[in-house]
């Protein structure tokens, strides 16, 4: 399958559940270097600027590649009210993960990321009828009080900051629900660059609300470079996992998030989350994976499907009548 869906009736796609899981795992681990490169460019230039270079540098090299793949970007499916809904959670989670991921310890920012996965399966059973059961719905009540100790409430300057990335989850679990119900025929380097063209007026936004001016310092510029090629690769993974596999099935696999950003902040940036802070992380961590785990049995359960027997003749019945095929699918 390429990054447009297969042939079909209109207003669906086919499913690939293995390669949506695989491009979610990747995507993850290259977003946590993201995580770590903001961290550190916000060392030496201001915060509005960094969206900013990363919105214009996404863009750009998504215009490249959505040209060489020969992929049209102005179409009038992009008016498609779900398309600009889109861009505009794209906007919101994008001034709201920034300012968070700056704002608050990576282990903290990890811990709070993977209830993401949790919001979406919530939001996939409430707006796109996925059937969700019991189990899960427990996990996902689970899930929100490990983020809970995580963030620890009760009015600590932590907890504000961290509400900022909270909001940022959310906008982010809605976009990935609105990105299943765009036009099918919209190919997911259109939907990537229009993402990120979105994300330009917040950059420009956060550096006239802050007062700051633009700053040239080869270090922090560097961090900036590498964070649009990182981006850029994950965000294009993470819209083609999001269509060519449910919500509800990828989902999940965003925990590999939390390893990766928690253990660069460890290494990196020296950081040592308290026993509250792993506690918290570890319920998160069990919550998604238990999920995911839910996932496999019912799918598993659906493909395979009980044919009952065949009637066998008897001495009365010398020639028992066969079942019709549609008789047996039944």
């Amino acid at each position: 399958m390429t990054e447009q869906s297969q042939p079909g009736t209109p207003g669906t796609r086919q499913s690939d559940p293995i390669r949506g899981i695989l491009l979610m795992v990747g995507a993850m681990c290259l977003l946590s270097i993201t995580d770590l490169s903001i961290k550190l460019a916000a060392r030496t230039l201001p915060v509005g600027q960094i969206q900013l270079g990363l919105a214009v540098g996404g863009s750009i090299l998504f215009v490249i590649f959505a040209r060489l793949r020969g992929v049209r970007l102005w179409d009038r499916s992009v008016l498609h009210p779900m398309v600009m809904w889109r861009n505009f959670l794209e906007f919101a989670a994008a001034i709201c993960l920034i300012l968070g991921t700056v704002l608050v310890p990576l282990s903290v920012l990890a811990a709070i990321m993977q209830t993401a996965p949790l919001v979406v399966t919530a939001g996939a059973a409430i707006l796109l009828k996925e059937k969700v059961g019991t189990r899960r719905w427990i996990a996902i009540l689970v899930g929100l009080f490990g983020m809970l100790l995580v963030i620890k409430p009760g009015g600590s300057d932590l907890t504000w900051v961290a509400l900022i990335a909270v909001a940022g989850v959310t906008f982010l679990a809605l976009r990935d629900l609105v990105t299943r119900l765009s036009p099918p025929d919209i190919p997911a380097a259109a939907l990537s660059a229009w993402g990120f063209m979105a994300t330009i007026p917040g950059g420009i936004l956060m550096l006239v609300v802050a007062g700051d001016s633009l700053v040239w310092h080869p270090e922090g510029m560097g961090w900036v470079g590498l964070m649009v090629l990182v981006t850029s690769v994950g965000y294009l993974m993470l819209t083609t996992a999001m269509r060519v596999a449910p919500a509800s099935v990828v989902s999940p696999f965003r925990y590999a998030r939390l390893v990766s950003t928690m253990g660069l902040g460890i290494l990196v940036l020296h950081e040592r989350p308290d026993a509250m802070t792993l506690a918290g992380t570890g319920i998160v961590l069990a919550a998604g994976l238990y999920t995911f785990y839910r996932e496999r049995q019912l799918a598993r359960s659906v493909r395979a499907p009980v044919v009952p027997p065949l009637p066998t003749a008897t001495a009365d019945t010398p020639s028992a009548p066969r079942l019709s095929s549609d008789t047996e699918a039944r």
